[in-house]
């Protein structure tokens, strides 16, 4: 049941006491110039107050800092705004009445965005609906009334906002000490301790001999394998000349790390294989219907496996495109900053395989911590990803050959199992703070729509009457 309002107080369509303008996109806009000196209120500078696009004077819809806005059209309609003035832009509506004060106009308003947002018309690009907009019912306070309810808003709105900015500097300082704890963990300095009590572990050369050994015995098996498909039996071992050992990696430019690990590239430490093309047109007999991971799902440092889809994949294809445990993705293309991000896929999905839009990297020795590598590919690894990646029109992309060469840091396997348990440590705990930051945002969000309902319900201020 709805508290009933203060009796001097008034419930009115919206649209009986409210007027909108749409806004229309100018002839001559751009840069500002000689020509171009009002600003153009699109809807960047609408969220940021700082135009960046300016029109030739013409005779179009006009607003000033006190106007209120709201978003008319695009995934975010309803939204509302002010504390700009210019051309008003052409997805924009500027809202006003001649009897309601505009802040207490506004205010209502965000009360009532997910209302308007969530009931919005159009296909494909939604837009607000006029009729839905112009029949919510807004409680009109006394004009003396308007005012105070304005301003306890406000004061509370401050409080509030304080709150969430300490909030989010908390959010920041977790997000650059996480940053410096992977930071001393790939040049590490996190075990530099451990490293002088325990100077007689086997070293990063040695790892990577033994690991060296597993790669040509994989490429052994494999080119057999592949000899006795085709009906062929090797008389001799002269095949085994065919195979091509890692190069050298290339270390310019690289950080500094301890002088009992080295630098190697990604292919001698893991079989690197792209995944499987999707193409609805290609009929695939003897196929298996499988869940697959895609960029999306495939972020820095997790797996978003929320929303996962599915594909066909044919059965004689299933042994190289399963993923398996310790498997280390990456990603082949995106934006430029996000080429080569990924994580390590821990079994979360039976038979699971993946797109060839992301690499997986398959270590030749087990024991080798995966974790390691990636976390360093999600770090330092992004300027060399960046710097590697080829651009076209819109999207960046890294291709195997270039995510073969991925200098990778290797430390001593007994390190490795050191530095994995300090990060998880430090991480689990900042995450755990993460969380509880994020939850206090969710609570100052739910606050300041609990303090609007309690303005327009007469329930913010004692309501006196005219």
């Amino acid at each position: 049941m709805k508290a009933e309002l203060p009796k001097s107080w008034k419930s009115l369509p919206l649209g009986d006491v409210c007027k909108t303008l749409k806004g229309k996109k100018p002839k001559n806009s751009g840069k500002i110039s000689k020509d171009r000196t009002i600003p153009y209120i699109n809807i960047k500078a609408f969220e940021t107050g700082i135009p960046a696009e300016y029109a030739a004077p013409g005779d179009y819809p006009e607003c000033s800092k006190t106007d209120v806005l709201i978003v008319w059209d695009g995934a975010r309609s309803g939204l509302t705004g002010r504390g700009v003035s210019g051309y008003i832009g052409s997805t924009l509506s500027k809202i006003w009445s001649d009897i309601i004060d505009s802040g207490y106009l506004y205010y209502f308003l965000q009360s009532q965005y997910d209302y308007i947002n969530t009931n919005t018309k159009g296909v494909g690009i939604p837009h607000v609906d006029p009729n839905i907009l112009y029949s919510i019912n807004f409680p009109v306070a006394p004009e003396n009334e308007q005012n105070l309810i304005v301003a306890e808003i406000e004061k509370q709105f401050s409080r509030l906002d304080e709150a969430v900015d300490n909030l989010k500097r908390v959010k920041a300082n977790l997000k650059r000490y996480k940053a410096s704890v992977l930071k001393a963990a790939v040049e590490g300095k996190l075990t530099e301790e451990w490293r002088e009590a325990n100077p007689d572990v086997e070293s990063a050369d040695k790892l990577l001999e033994r690991i060296l050994v597993e790669r040509r015995k994989k490429w052994e098996e494999t080119e057999l394998a592949k000899m006795k498909a085709r009906g062929k039996e090797p008389k001799d071992d002269k095949w085994k000349k065919k195979y091509k050992g890692p190069e050298k990696p290339k270390v310019e430019n690289l950080p500094d790390i301890p002088a009992t690990w080295l630098w190697a590239r990604l292919d001698s430490v893991t079989e690197i294989k792209g995944g499987i093309t999707k193409d609805s047109k290609r009929k695939i007999k003897n196929a298996k219907e499988l869940p697959y991971l895609r960029v999306a799902n495939v972020q820095r440092g997790y797996l978003d496996l929320d929303k996962i889809k599915y594909i066909k994949v044919p059965e004689d294809k299933l042994p190289e495109l399963l993923l398996k445990n310790g498997d280390i993705l990456f990603n082949e293309g995106g934006d430029r900053d996000k080429l080569g991000r990924g994580w390590v896929w821990e079994g979360q999905i039976q038979e699971c395989t993946y797109q060839n839009h992301v690499f997986r990297a398959r270590l030749f020795l087990n024991e080798v911590a995966g974790k390691f590598f990636s976390w360093y590919g999600n770090t330092f690894g992004q300027q060399y990803f960046m710097a590697k990646g080829k651009q076209t029109t819109n999207l960046a992309s890294i291709n195997k050959t270039m995510l073969s060469a991925f200098p990778i840091p290797l430390p001593p396997v007994d390190e490795q199992v050191i530095l994995i348990n300090k990060i998880e440590e430090r991480l689990s705990m900042i995450n755990a703070v993460e969380k509880e930051v994020d939850i206090n945002l969710m609570r100052a969000d739910r606050l300041r729509q609990s303090i609007l309902k309690k303005a327009f319900s007469g329930e913010l201020i004692h309501s006196k009457g005219p």
